[in-house]
């Protein structure tokens, strides 16, 4: 995995929604906003609706090799789905069907976010998700957050009404920001270092 020395860490995210409005984005801009406050920290959101991705089997479109690429080159990827019918979304295995093989998610960090309407929240979509990111060859880290009644939890302008789910929202980027620069990053600055003195 290639993460700079410099401990630039830029994550991606992938929203599992093409609803609009739909409140995985309203949980994802939280996040978003989040890390807007760490220094050299950045974060993509790769939404499906504005992309043309192939059904499995068929030709790759150019939209799965920029779908391949963003993941590639990320640090830590975030997996965003709402729950429907008991597991994540079809969008979302859609866009994991696109990743490859060997998946681009072999080897990153992976954090889960998920989204329910239900009073158990979003607990079976989060289980599949984290056995799918596990079997491509995903570091899923634990504690997945799941919002139960979502739409209670946001308004229409996307604004959290509970400051305890906001917390939890946000500290997904926290949490996988803290694995990447305690176990990746100076993994990494080691191999450079060994490198170096190989070189010399």
């Amino acid at each position: 995995m290639s993460v700079p020395i410099n401990r630039n860490i830029r994550l991606v995210a992938l929203l599992g929604s093409v609803r609009e409005g739909n409140y995985t984005a309203k949980a994802l801009a939280l996040i978003t906003d989040e890390v807007g406050k760490m220094e050299g920290v950045s974060l993509d959101i790769i939404d499906p609706a504005s992309m043309e991705l192939s059904l499995p089997g068929l030709t790759p479109s150019h939209d799965t090799q920029k779908l391949q690429e963003s993941v590639e080159r990320a640090a830590g990827v975030i997996l965003a789905t709402p729950e429907y019918h008991g597991s994540y979304s079809s969008v979302m295995k859609l866009m994991i069907d696109n990743l490859g093989f060997p998946s681009a998610l072999s080897g990153k960090p992976i954090a889960l976010l998920g989204v329910a309407g239900g009073v158990i929240g979003a607990i079976k979509a989060l289980e599949h998700l984290r056995s799918i990111g596990s079997h491509v060859g995903g570091i899923v880290l634990p504690g997945p957050v799941s919002v139960a009644r979502v739409r209670s939890v946001f308004d229409e302008e996307g604004i959290c009404l509970d400051p305890s789910t906001e917390k939890r929202i946000r500290g997904v980027a926290i949490q996988l920001r803290d694995y990447i620069s305690n176990h990746i990053c100076p993994s990494v600055a080691l191999e450079a270092m060994v490198r170096e003195r190989t070189a010399a």
